[in-house]
């Protein structure tokens, strides 16, 4: 397979010449790896290095929208410390997606930004929820009907040590793969799940096939070993950029990254027709929402 990682030359997180290849890979669900952008980590913020720091009833530790930050530990100094370093990347991360791809920012929705001290190896979880999976983000609980997940990674770990992804196939070629494999789609079940609070929203049939799909790419332990992918690398100091609800990724291993994700409405892309609402509608041979 022609590799799905490309790496860009930059040394500033503003792209001044904004190129048109890197948007139309960004968006056929090609990961854009930055090896030169600066983000210096203060003495003080060396403290923050230490997976205690994070609650260990929470999943990550994060900053939302609201600027209140969640699931870490430790005094009220240490607390602002940490909100103040995630913050600071999530300028930094914005002022990326801005200039790279101008016609978003006026769209863009930010959500949580997040600190991840935890070794990937250490963490038990569910089939479900076990990134180390190649899989597409789709979520349960939180429908979006389309609405795209851009996510700005950086691996900042200060003893060398990469953050080992999988980077899989193409969303179409998932799709065309596990479709068929899907569960009829429910407006009943969708109505009651929403009633009793198990989702945020109503599920759509969109949303059901996203997730059919998810979970079909995670149980299928066959698929994780034989299907087209690629090991990569990034090293400490590497930013990438993915729409990470159509790029297959899982993460095998490191410790110590920053996170930026934002929603962004379909209609706000350069190629609607790259998109998974688009292929999908595509492929079933109707209107999805």
């Amino acid at each position: 397979m022609d590799s799905p990682v490309i790496t860009i030359e930059n040394s500033n997180w503003d792209i001044h010449h904004p190129n048109p290849e890197w948007i139309r890979a960004l968006e056929s669900g090609k990961v854009l790896h930055f090896k030169q952008l600066p983000f210096s980590i203060s003495e003080e913020e060396n403290a923050l290095f230490n997976s205690g720091i994070q609650n260990p009833k929470s999943r990550n530790i994060s900053v939302g929208a609201d600027s209140v930050l969640k699931g870490a530990v430790g005094d009220e100094q240490t607390l602002q410390l940490l909100k103040h370093f995630i913050l600071r990347y999530r300028e930094c991360s914005t002022r990326l997606i801005n200039s790279l791809v101008p016609n978003y920012s006026k769209r863009l929705k930010v959500s949580p930004t997040s600190f991840r001290p935890l070794n990937i190896s250490q963490r038990k979880q569910s089939w479900r929820a076990d990134d180390r999976r190649l899989h597409v983000d789709a979520f349960a609980t939180r429908p979006n009907y389309g609405e795209r997940i851009l996510r700005v990674f950086r691996n900042i770990n200060p003893e060398g040590a990469p953050r080992v992804w999988r980077v899989g196939d193409s969303f179409e070629n998932i799709a065309q793969q596990f479709l068929p494999r899907i569960k009829p789609y429910s407006h009943l079940k969708a109505m009651a799940l929403n009633t009793i609070g198990l989702t945020k929203s109503f599920r759509s049939e969109y949303d059901h096939m996203m997730l059919q799909i998810h979970d079909g790419m995670k149980a299928d332990l066959d698929y994780q070993k034989n299907s087209p992918q690629i090991m990569f690398d990034f090293m400490p100091g590497d930013t990438w950029v993915c729409f990470s609800d159509q790029t297959s990724h899982a993460a095998m291993g490191g410790q110590y990254m920053l996170e930026q994700t934002y929603n962004l409405p379909v209609d706000a892309l350069y190629d609607y027709q790259s998109s998974p609402l688009a292929i999908l509608s595509s492929k079933t041979q109707r209107k999805l929402a």
